[in-house]
């Protein structure tokens, strides 16, 4: 008897079968305790959709869909204001506002989805975008209509497995990339990193760390992240507004909440001056891959002590440390990132608009969807 492959959406995390974490074991970001965080913290503006595959009643696949409804949004962004942004802030406004992925909008890399060895990855996927249309369905019952449905990020050799006909209308596109910081099999302590540095990297190390001197960094637990709730959002939020493009924002008790339900697996370091919080960065353990995750500071002190430099540094230092194999750095601050030591990584992801006029046209609104970032990859190695 033929092996039939089903799907079935589940609206909440206690609805998840049990056996859920164990398809989950590789990607912390689809275990049954992150999507918890995102039930309990999403931000205002993301609704999230959990999906099993089963085949014979066994589960052997689990996947993440999120509805973002962008007109609950006050701002995309607020530091490129030019007729650009103008006309894409309009176009998402008008044509492009609710959108239904398939993947984690909140992260870079491929969180969509993880099959078990015994189902074929292309025909799982056939009954993920059964799954994503059921999904529009209940949304259209709410009056909800999904203008784009985008599916992201996946790397070159995982497109192989969209080339099935309900795929044929969308748009492939490439975004920016994910940079990837890899630890060099002799570099057993941060002290090896810094020996393998050019004199010139060498240097801005050094004049970084000089920069950095009275400013005190310390590992907080869930009691001090509660004591410094407003402080930290407000970092977080001036940091996230400043960005030139956004499509959520946090919810304020969003750390909290990470630390719960993560426990030593989310790391959160506090930066003080003279006692007073000035910024913070978040980290996640994934495996022998760390996760970068958000951070925040007072802009001023950023400039004056290189903070952010610092912040990279640091974090450098403990994957190095703790034997972490690579540091996922995402995709903002592309040439900073790179004067460390990551690397680009191209992802790609498929786009369909609802509209099918619009939709023949989606590789000219691409341009205004991601506005391209133009940077220069340094090399900080001898």
């Amino acid at each position: 008897m033929e092996k039939k492959l089903i799907h079935k959406l589940y609206f909440k995390t206690t609805e998840l079968p049990v056996s859920w974490n164990d398809l989950a074991v590789n990607n912390l970001f689809l275990s049954k305790e992150y999507l918890e965080v995102l039930e309990i913290s999403a931000p205002s503006n993301m609704s999230c959709f959990y999906i099993g595959l089963f085949e014979n009643e066994k589960l052997v696949g689990i996947a993440l869909s999120q509805f973002l409804d962008l007109n609950k949004l006050e701002s995309f962004g607020e530091r490129d204001k030019c007729v650009k942004t103008f006309v894409r802030n309009l176009i998402f406004r008008n044509f492009c506002s609710h959108v239904l992925l398939l993947g984690n909008n909140m992260l870079s890399g491929q969180n969509a989805y993880q099959f078990s060895e015994q189902i074929d990855s292309a025909k799982g996927i056939e009954v993920l975008y059964q799954a994503i249309d059921e999904i529009k369905k209940i949304l259209k019952q709410k009056g909800l209509s999904v203008h784009l449905t985008t599916l992201k990020d996946f790397e070159e050799k995982e497109q192989l497995h969209f080339s099935a006909p309900q795929f044929q209308s969308f748009y492939r596109f490439t975004t920016q990339p994910n940079m990837v910081f890899c630890s060099c099999d002799h570099w057993h302590t941060f002290d090896d990193y810094i020996a393998s540095l050019s004199k010139k990297y060498r240097d801005q190390y050094k004049r970084c760390r000089k920069k950095a001197a009275g400013i005190h960094k310390q590992k907080m637990n869930l009691e001090e992240i509660i004591a410094q709730e407003e402080t930290i959002y407000d970092l977080y939020h001036h940091v996230a507004q400043n960005a030139p493009f956004n499509t959520f924002f946090l919810a304020k008790n969003h750390f909290r909440v990470m630390k719960e339900k993560l426990k030593d697996n989310f790391l959160f370091y506090g930066y003080f001056e003279n006692g007073q919080l000035i910024g913070f960065n978040t980290l996640i353990k994934n495996g022998t891959q760390m996760d970068t995750y958000f951070l925040g500071y007072d802009e001023k002190i950023q400039r004056e002590k290189m903070l952010y430099l610092n912040m990279l540094y640091d974090m450098i230092a403990y994957s190095i440390n703790k034997g972490f194999k690579e540091i996922i750095f995402a995709r903002t601050a592309l040439e900073i990132k790179s004067s460390v030591g990551a690397k680009p990584e191209e992802m790609f992801g498929f786009m369909q608009h609802s509209n099918v006029l619009i939709n023949k046209k989606m590789e000219q609104l691409f341009c205004y969807l991601e506005p391209k970032t133009d940077w220069q990859e340094r090399n900080p190695f001898k």
